[in-house]
């Protein structure tokens, strides 16, 4: 629960500090393979299709545990789960720096998957616990725009360490010291303030589970924040972990350093504009939905110009190119701003779980689709990045559809008198109001 002062406390913000290290790190080792990819390709003997399997594997681990992150978390405390995580995280990028072979580099991924997968979530529930609810968007994106610092350094500075140290000294330097900040983990993390008691935590009756579960996904908001996160996050997050350096130096000609530096512009355009983000629709709920559709339309635009670009794109078209488009790592964090708003307490680590699905389920079809296309088509990036529009339009229409009826639900709640979340004006493009809700599709 938040403060009861209805204000967070120093200790707070060291507790979150100290756990959102954790998300840094996770984001560091998910993005190191964005730089690595051409190396990767080299020591493991592989092409196109079984590089993109690498992110294929590693994000489809993280979206398979969301949800069991979220039951986790809520049996054994964000703490306890953190801990583990970053075991697993140092664990996964010391095997991948002693492998060799395809299937112990798919394998060391896989653990790196889930050690990631097991640290956003518990971060925001930490928020959750320690944070008055009118700062949790901001908290959010506070916490993700910290996560693109690891990305930072997993682009220019990971870069020219793997030139000079090579690829064993690298990530065993890495994996190991992050399994040193465990030591950090334990002694600074507490799941509650100081002066509330630790709630009880029952066991997991597998059936309350799978309701638990499906109630959260039969909430029109948890779906509209699903198609919220799965539209816009997954085309930045696409280049940033696997094809962004392929696609810049096979594709347009540059070089691997000015291809790295490139990747930056979008670590810096989300760090920049997650906060204001963040702040903007803390005080704004309303424009939560407009800024979503403004970011899908321009995105669609942009990919529309450098797809069919004649000849080699300019960098100096690339910049605000790719600086608009890491906007939808921020964007996509409205997506747990829904699942909070919608759901009830109980429910918000499953329901933020399950939102946190979607953009990295869009995310690995998009890292295996370009990869395929690529072997299919011998190599032409203009063709095989026509995967990310198709995903995007896929998106965009499912999201419309639970926009409208997460409206409709909105007015069914406004009828019975329930205090709403956001207040909204009814449009002549929303239904007619059903006699019962609408929860499914």
């Amino acid at each position: 629960m938040p403060p009861a002062t209805g204000r967070a406390t120093a200790r707070s913000w060291l507790i979150w500090s100290a756990a959102v290290t954790v998300y840094l790190l996770a984001v560091f080792h998910r993005t190191s393979f964005g730089v690595a990819g051409l190396q990767a390709a080299e020591r493991f003997g592989v092409g196109a299709a079984a590089l993109g399997t690498f992110t294929v594997l590693q994000v489809g681990v993280y979206a398979a545990m969301q949800i069991p992150t979220g039951v986790l978390v809520d049996r054994y405390g964000p703490r306890r789960v953190l801990t583990v995580a970053v075991l697993i995280l140092g664990a996964g990028q010391i095997l991948l720096g002693v492998a060799h072979s395809y299937g112990l580099g798919l394998l060391a991924r896989g653990v790196l998957g889930l050690g990631d997968a097991l640290t956003f979530v518990s971060v925001l529930r930490l928020v959750a616990a320690h944070f008055p609810g009118r700062q949790y968007a901001l908290l959010t994106s506070f916490t993700a725009a910290v996560g693109y610092i690891g990305n930072l350094a997993a682009t220019v500075p990971l870069s020219l360490v793997l030139d000079s140290a090579g690829w064993t000294p690298t990530f065993l330097a890495v994996g190991a010291l992050t399994v040193l900040y465990t030591l950090v983990v334990t002694l600074r993390v507490r799941d509650v303030p100081a002066g509330v008691e630790v709630p009880a935590r029952a066991a997991v009756r597998p059936r309350e589970l799978a309701h638990q579960v499906a109630e959260a996904w039969r909430t029109p908001g948890t779906r509209l924040g699903f198609w919220v996160h799965f539209s816009t996050m997954f085309a930045p997050n696409a280049l940033t972990l696997l094809w962004g350096v392929p696609w810049l130096v096979q594709g347009q000609g540059q070089s691997k350093a000015t291809a790295s530096a490139l990747l930056t512009v979008f670590v810096f355009g989300s760090m920049a504009g997650g906060p204001l983000l963040g702040g903007l629709i803390g005080r704004r709920p309303s424009l939560r939905m407009p800024l979503v559709g403004g970011y899908i339309g321009g995105a669609a635009l942009l990919w529309a110009v450098l797809l069919s670009w004649p000849g080699q794109v300019p960098v100096a078209l690339l910049v605000p190119a790719f600086a608009f488009l890491a906007l939808g790592g921020p964007a996509s964090m409205i997506g747990f701003a829904l699942a909070r708003d919608y759901n009830p307490l109980s429910r918000v680590g499953t329901a933020t779980g399950v939102v946190n699905v979607g953009g990295f389920v869009a995310t690995t079809i998009a890292a295996l689709a370009v990869g395929v296309l690529l072997q299919w088509t011998g190599g032409s990036f203009r063709l095989s990045l026509l995967a990310i529009v198709a995903i995007l339009a896929f998106g965009t229409s499912r999201l419309l559809v639970w926009w409208r009826r997460t409206r409709t639900h909105l007015f069914l709640a406004e009828a019975r008198g329930e205090e709403l979340p956001v207040r909204i004006t009814r449009r002549r493009w929303d239904a007619a109001l059903p006699e019962t809700p609408i929860v499914a599709a």
